[in-house]
């Protein structure tokens, strides 16, 4: 159930110029993370295997195998700590601190080898233009803690929230879910019909991998923090393949808008942030263009929708 008291401090402010170097090197932190479960997880549909999860302090891999073992990474984001934990007791970690991305990743890579978890990963970043080898970064290093807290208490009411959505869909749905790749958080609904081949053209990310994820028409929200040219952190909506009509359809969502150079619905964070119910005001973006999407599309909603 939505949420029926607000905390101001619950929604907190985060402009992305305040901490956009911040940012981007958390971004290439949970690209290494992610990319370890990517190397050790068996497949799911959609890349759903190498996505991160929200915690109640933080983010997480979930378990992860190797051999006959099993362990995972999770990233303290109150105490600004990398833990790593085995299911054979052996424990590990680090402080997430000011380093660069090139430090971040001998870290983290010398950490599991002490722990007997060796991994190679593919050591260079997706989804950026610049996809500077994780081992030579030594550009990105800032770490504002006091920024990333508040990135996380924003992702811990976005999941909440999406988590009712989800709830109301009976058809195949993702779980939500953080992709490292453009660090998004995201929900996925499936209308079970088979959709054209992706164009793909993503940067530094194959196409076989895009054009895998949108095999099957979908209907996505979630949330980033920003990328220009909208430069403040939003929730975003999305159909693919659009059907005819989706950017001219009326959405009972105020200040959202539909923006041409992303394809999408956006609702920017402030506007939930500042409502007197944030809950009701996101729930109202996600079923709204959800509901343009699939009446555009013809979706069997009465077998879909709980």
């Amino acid at each position: 159930m939505p949420s029926t008291t607000h905390h101001p401090d619950a929604w907190p402010s985060l402009p992305l110029q305040d901490w956009v170097a911040t940012r981007d090197t958390l971004h290439m932190w949970l690209q290494i993370v992610g990319k370890v479960r990517l190397a050790q997880t068996p497949p799911v549909n959609h890349s759903w295997h190498t996505t991160l999860y929200v915690t109640s302090r933080g983010l997480t891999t979930s378990p992860i195998p190797h051999d006959e073992r099993e362990f995972q990474i999770d990233l303290d984001l109150i105490d600004h700590q990398l833990h790593i934990a085995s299911s054979d007791g052996s424990v590990g970690g680090f402080p997430l601190e000011r380093q660069t991305v090139a430090a971040f990743y001998r870290r983290l890579m010398a950490e599991l080898e002490r722990l007997d978890l060796p991994i190679r990963i593919v050591a260079k970043p997706n989804e950026v233009p610049d996809a500077v080898p994780f081992a030579r970064d030594e550009v990105h290093g800032e770490y504002d803690r006091d920024a990333v807290t508040r990135f996380w208490k924003i992702l811990v009411q976005t999941d909440r929230v999406m988590k009712v959505f989800r709830g109301r869909f009976i058809g195949k749905c993702s779980p939500v879910h953080l992709f490292w790749g453009a660090m998004d958080l995201a929900v996925t609904r499936f209308s079970g019909r088979t959709a054209p081949e992706h164009p793909g053209g993503i940067p530094n990310l194959p196409d076989r991998v895009t054009r895998e994820a949108y095999s099957h028409e979908v209907s996505s929200c979630g949330f980033w923090p920003g990328t220009p040219p909208i430069d403040y952190p939003a929730y975003y909506a999305y159909a693919y393949p659009a059907p005819p009509g989706f950017s001219e359809a009326r959405i009972s969502s105020p200040g959202a808008f539909y923006s041409a150079d992303f394809g999408e619905f956006v609702l920017p964070y402030d506007v939930v942030r500042r409502a007197s119910h944030p809950d009701e005001t996101l729930l109202q973006f996600f079923q709204s263009t959800y509901e343009a999407a699939a009446t555009l599309a013809k979706w069997d909603r009465g077998s879909l929708e709980r």
